[in-house]
């Protein structure tokens, strides 16, 4: 009867590959996936406190931004699953690699699981350093949820944009367009340029090889 040798080094590199293939789905979701702006209840056009033309108007900007708020709800899932995603995966690398070189022998595969580990952890830091996933997430979730704490205070509470109706629509208007100002400044400082990602993966790729 033969005999079979498990290689645990084999079996653990195919784990964590697995795993981290994985767990990856959702992030692939979050840029391959659809967001739907879920109807918020009563909107303008049921508003009693605005006369038929400001409705007109308030609805007609609404539709005009429904657009840019699919697009800041996609961003925001997106930024959350990948910043997680990148936690999950290099927090308990960092703790791990050095009880792996610890436990290491003479089986290449021992080394190879280290190297795989040090290799995709430094990957995940560079790109969420690089790409500012962080500060991505924090932009598109505060201008999203700025601009519906923005629409609900319009419809509740009109009175607060000024004295008359055209005075608080022209404020609406303006401050939610500062909203869109705010995020698209935000996208594009933290947009990162091909010498800063390079320069990125190449220090977060030197650092596992300083520690041996």
């Amino acid at each position: 009867m033969m005999n079979i040798v498990v290689n645990w080094w084999l079996v653990a590199i195919v784990v964590y590959v697995t795993l981290a293939v994985a767990t990856g789905v959702p992030v692939l979701r979050a840029i391959f996936g659809k967001i739907v702006l879920h109807p918020g209840g009563p909107n303008f056009e049921q508003s009693k406190h605005f006369t038929d033309g400001a409705k007109d108007a308030l609805q007609q900007h609404y539709d005009r931004i429904r657009g840019t708020l699919g697009f800041w709800k996609k961003q925001a899932e997106l930024y959350r699953r990948a910043h997680y995603y990148c936690l999950l995966w290099t927090i308990p690398s960092s703790v791990i690699i050095p009880f792996l070189a610890q436990a290491s022998d003479a089986d290449p595969l021992s080394r190879w699981l280290i190297t795989v580990i040090s290799a995709y952890s430094a990957i995940l830091l560079a790109v969420h350093r690089s790409f500012k996933i962080a500060d991505n997430y924090r932009a598109f979730r505060e201008g999203e949820s700025n601009f519906y704490d923005t629409y609900r205070r319009m419809l509740d509470r009109p009175h607060a944009f000024g004295t008359t109706e055209d005075e608080r629509l022209d404020r609406y208007f303006d401050e939610v367009e500062n909203l869109r100002k705010f995020v698209r400044n935000a996208e594009t400082d933290n947009t990162p340029s091909i010498e800063q990602a390079k320069s990125q993966v190449s220090r977060e790729g030197d650092s596992p090889r300083s520690s041996d």
